[in-house]
Parts: structure tokens; C-alpha cells; sequence
């Protein structure tokens, strides 16, 4: 498999599946503002891959993995079937899995997709990245406007009662006060609050 494979790579011992570019999200400090992918890995898509052609990437890859990382450039959840049946694939070879998401996945399908999460997908890490709707419309430029923000926190909220393993994310682009604030709403619906520095150079993502 070679290193600027598309469909998945590897990164900090982890194998991570790009499903989509596509996006709901238009963010100022997105990382596809930067270049075509990350280290090496091209993540621009020609096509979407099936799920089984994923399960024949992870097959055929050859290298060692403790987790399997929904993650690539753009979001997810627009191929939750496609999560599912991976997902189904690997945990059973004891791998854990994790997906990366902005949270707005309800809004995407316009239904509820945690119950298809649950049992599936060990841990989520959402990106909240501000403190209240307006401020993460102005930094995240959502297709869903102002009802973006509390779909966010309905999703983790969700996933936590899921019992699935919940972290929201802010980036430090936005002030420290702002954090602390975003930490009391992860605290709220049960989550935990990573912060993640801003990326400037895609070769430094970790």
C-alpha cells in the first residue's frame, strides 16, 4: 500500500479511514486551507470508496494498529452505513474505534444517528471549538447557521448517554476565557475538553 494511499493512512500508530470531503463546515483554521492532505498523504478524493474497498485497504496495509480513526478531509458522518460496516469489521479483530466528527452528523441525516454509533464506535472527539452559536458561526461558517451549535451539544449529550466514550475539542485560536467556558459546557453534558493547537504547517499534524 503506498504511503499517499487515499481511502486510509497512518498516522501516530493509528489507522485512519478518509470516507468524504465532503463538509457542512467552512472553518477559518481548517486544515484543507493548507494543502492537499497531511505528512505525505494525499486526502482529496477522486470518488467515495464502498466500505469494502476500505476493508481491503486495512487488509492489504501491513502495518499494526490498536485503533482505526474515522477521520480524512471532510466529515464522516455524511456515511454513517459506511462507519457501521467497517466498524463491524475491525472490533472484532480487537481493534477500538474512534470518529472524529463536528458534531452536526444529526443535522446531516436529519435523524438521530447515535443508536447507530453505539456499539460500533468506542469513542467520538467533537469539535465545539467556541463558546455559544454566534461566535461558532463566525469561526465555523456552518451550513446550518445558528442551529449548529445546540445540535452539537444534543450529539454529545447523546453519546454519552450512549456510553460512548465523549471528548469535545476547541482549537487555541480563541481566548482562554472562551476555553474555560467551553470546558463547563463539555462538563454539562458529561464530556471531556481537549485543546488542540491550530495546525499552520499540515506536515506538523498530530
Amino acid at each position: 500500500m503506498k504511503k499517499d494511499t487515499k481511502f486510509i493512512y497512518r498516522l501516530n500508530g493509528g489507522l485512519y479511514v478518509n470516507l468524504t470531503n465532503r463538509c457542512c463546515n467552512d472553518c477559518v483554521f481548517c486544515l484543507r486551507r493548507n494543502g492537499d492532505g497531511i505528512k505525505g498523504d494525499t486526502l482529496w478524493l477522486e470518488r467515495e470508496p464502498s466500505a469494502s474497498e476500505v476493508v481491503d485497504a486495512i487488509k492489504a496495509a501491513g502495518f499494526q494498529y490498536g485503533e482505526v480513526v474515522f477521520c480524512g478531509y471532510g466529515e464522516s458522518t455524511y456515511r454513517v452505513p459506511e462507519i457501521v460496516e467497517i466498524s463491524r469489521y475491525v472490533r472484532p479483530l480487537g481493534k477500538t474505534t474512534r470518529l472524529n466528527t463536528n458534531g452536526l452528523g444529526n443535522l446531516i441525516n436529519g435523524r438521530d444517528i447515535v443508536p447507530d454509533l453505539k456499539g460500533n464506535v468506542d469513542a467520538v472527539s467533537v469539535s465545539l471549538n467556541e463558546s455559544d452559536a454566534a461566535r461558532y458561526a463566525a469561526l465555523c461558517r456552518p451550513a446550518y447557521g445558528l442551529d449548529a451549535y445546540p445540535a452539537i451539544l444534543d450529539f454529545c449529550r447523546r453519546c454519552v448517554c450512549a456510553g460512548i466514550n465523549t471528548v469535545m475539542t476547541v482549537v487555541d485560536v480563541i481566548p482562554p476565557a472562551e476555553i474555560e467556558k467551553c470546558r463547563e459546557s463539555a462538563r454539562l453534558v458529561g464530556a471531556r475538553l481537549r485543546v488542540r493547537r491550530r495546525i499552520n504547517n499540515n506536515n506538523d499534524y498530530t
